[in-house]
């Protein structure tokens, strides 16, 4: 059993599926915290294994994001600590989303806090957080979801500050699978629309001509927050996307080229699609609010990028890849043919 410097807090998630890997082929200690980890330990360990990773430097521990302390014995020797854990999910009511993704936040920063030697706390937030007031009106508006994970990203902040944790927030885009396989085990947000989009069921292109959805590859993304602890600054604040996604009708376009089906072309106000009946349109009210022609600030991760020597890989190839795993695994309700680990860079 290798003596781990690094934590990682959900670890059967999409980006910790891909961050695992990464951190040990760069040398790095790995404890993975899960659930249930004598059930569920074996089955990461072959993903890691499968997906270039070095399991003589992981080490699977049971924990909890609701249970007190965690649930994990003492880790004195972490310096990193990544905390992925949540509840993705829409339709989550109010408890729901903040037992995990507020409560739980906060159990882990609190966790952190108390070690020897730690050097970063590695947070993930979103790309839609906003510094907007928490209230019972942001929970109405934005869905328990997002709206927890607002109000976790103003906690995790607060308590850091307030006890001179030194901390980091990274907000992905939407990520989508690896960039040369297409691999992926999340089928929600984007990825469903895609399947509508398969499955003729996107008459129209939802929002106005400026919408923008950004988008992270995966392995991208596990290579940049490896990066996070050595280059970014205590307190930073991080905006990971691929700034050459297209606007959204445009995105559909290719998707659609790649699916070889017809794509939609009228754009539908967000306005309108709110007032009309779920039924009719087949959006799911908490999606809209991810439908934006906002822009993000991604200065400070260009600079980080630019100080650890990473660059996106090509979008177009990497769209198409992920299209393909999508069809191929019938978006996530069969397991995917066996592969050769995804790429290793």
């Amino acid at each position: 059993m290798s003596t781990p410097d690094t934590l990682v807090i959900g670890s059967t998630g999409l980006i910790g599926r891909w961050l695992i890997p990464e951190l040990t082929r760069q040398g790095r200690h790995v404890a993975a915290m899960v659930r249930n980890a004598d059930v569920r330990g074996d089955e990461l360990r072959g993903w890691v294994a499968a997906h270039g990773g070095d399991t003589e430097l992981l080490t699977v521990v049971d924990g909890d994001l609701t249970a007190p302390g965690l649930g994990l014995d003492p880790l004195p020797t972490v310096r990193d600590v990544y905390n992925l854990g949540g509840r993705f999910a829409f339709g989550l009511t109010k408890g729901e989303a903040r037992a995990v993704n507020v409560d739980g936040a906060l159990a882990a920063l609190r966790w952190a806090q108390a070690l020897p030697s730690l050097r970063r706390f590695v947070h993930i937030s979103g790309y839609r957080v906003a510094d907007a007031p928490v209230s019972e009106k942001l929970y109405r508006d934005k869905g328990a979801y997002e709206a927890s994970k607002v109000e976790a990203d103003h906690a995790v902040r607060d308590h850091a500050e307030a006890h001179g944790i030194p901390y980091a927030i990274v907000n992905p885009s939407t990520v989508i699978g690896d960039s040369t396989t297409g691999e992926t085990t999340q089928f929600i947000g984007l990825a469903a629309m895609v399947r509508d989009l398969h499955a003729g069921k996107l008459p129209v292109i939802p929002g106005g001509k400026d919408v923008w959805v950004p988008v992270v590859t995966a392995d991208y993304f596990a290579r940049f927050l490896a990066a996070v602890p050595e280059h970014a600054e205590p307190g930073a604040a991080l905006w990971v996307l691929d700034e050459d996604t297209p606007l959204l009708g445009e995105l559909l376009r290719i998707l659609a080229e790649s699916l070889d089906v017809r794509p939609p072309r009228l754009h539908v106000p967000i306005g309108v699609i709110r007032r009309l009946p779920a039924k009719l349109t087949g959006a799911d009210p908490e999606t809209l609010g991810f439908l934006s022609a906002d822009r993000y600030p991604t200065e400070s991760a260009r600079e980080l990028a630019g100080r650890a020597g990473l660059a996106f890989p090509p979008l177009l190839p990497a769209l198409r890849a992920w299209t393909d795993h999508l069809v191929a695994t019938d978006f996530g309700a069969q397991d995917p043919a066996p592969t050769t680990q995804a790429s290793v860079r």
